[in-house]
């Protein structure tokens, strides 16, 4: 496991501490386990693809929490079933825990499990207030008319 020393760096850098923190947290994960793969179908579209062979729906919990997206696998040791005489056991069906730090606006909209791997959709949700608008030039003010309702 790699370790960074940041220190040098808050001597010369004022506000970037969460950005260190990320980087932190980002050194200290599962070394890789489960791997994953990040699509995106269009601009408002993203798909995250984990490879969680082994594990069923009952064995996965996904969280969204001030803007983490947090995907979780723990077998269930009670139904392990008797050990089989593994030449050679290249499935690893460890438990896991994998963050994904989400940009404003994403939504979580569905997750599926298929064939081991793990779906999840997201999609970006720009507020009308947040989207861009185009100011007409040379227009004519908008006036309002106030009236009494008969």
């Amino acid at each position: 496991m790699r370790a960074f020393d940041f220190s040098p760096l808050f001597r010369s850098t004022v506000g970037f501490d969460r950005l260190f923190d990320l980087m932190d947290s980002y050194a200290e994960q599962s070394g890789g386990y489960p791997p994953y793969n990040i699509e995106r179908s269009d601009d408002t579209h993203y798909r995250i693809t984990l490879a969680v062979a082994g594990f069923g729906d009952k064995d996965l919990n996904i969280e969204v929490k001030e803007g983490v997206l947090t995907v979780t696998g723990q077998r269930d040791e009670t139904e392990k079933p008797e050990p089989k005489g593994f030449l050679y056991q290249g499935i690893a069906g460890r438990s896991f825990e994998r963050r994904f730090q989400l940009a404003e606006h994403v939504e979580v909209r569905s997750a599926k499990l298929e064939n081991g791997l793990l779906h999840i959709d997201l999609e970006r949700v720009i507020p009308e207030e947040k989207k861009p608008r185009r100011i007409a030039i040379n227009a004519p003010e908008l006036k309002t008319i106030e009236g009494k309702a008969a």
